[in-house]
Formats: C-alpha cells, sequence, structure tokens
C-alpha cells in the first residue's frame, strides 16, 4: 500500500514490466500528471508529446524510492491515459 503523499516531482512512472510510462510533474486531485517532455513517451509516432498526460492513482501499485510502478504494462498503462 502506498501514500499519495509519497509521490513527488519528477519521480519515475513505470509499468508493472518495468517500461518507463512518464516522470511525475505534480499530483492533480486522483490524478498523477505526467511533464509535457516526458509525456506520451509511450505512444507510437509521438502524436501525443507536447502537452501533459495524466494517470489515475488508481492504476499505482507501489511507490519505492524514486519510482512510482503501476499496476498495468507500460503499454497498457498509456491507453488510460488522460490527455488535457
Amino acid at each position: 500500500m502506498f501514500e499519495k503523499s509519497q509521490i513527488k516531482e519528477h519521480m519515475e512512472v513505470i509499468g508493472a514490466d518495468g517500461v518507463h510510462v512518464g516522470t511525475v510533474d505534480h499530483l492533480d486531485g486522483e490524478r498523477i500528471k505526467l511533464t509535457k517532455k516526458d509525456s506520451g513517451a509511450g505512444f507510437e509516432g509521438g502524436t501525443h508529446e507536447g502537452h501533459h498526460h495524466f494517470i489515475s492513482l488508481g492504476l499505482v501499485a507501489e511507490v519505492e524510492g524514486d519510482t512510482v510502478r503501476l499496476s498495468a504494462n507500460g503499454d497498457v498503462a498509456v491507453t488510460f491515459e488522460e490527455e488535457a
């Protein structure tokens, strides 16, 4: 179990498979806002780069050190992202 207060700016967000999904910009309610520069890293073609994406805290499995690990694999987690 994790406390959302453990999630801090610049932490790496990875899927359950260890694949990099993004970097935390900050928390926005019950969502993690990913940085623009890293947002959309998992999207083919980069068509979603240049704007923020959000990941629901419901997808977070654990927070360990400077890493937020999701319960879904990286390629699946990006399909749950919301755009801003």
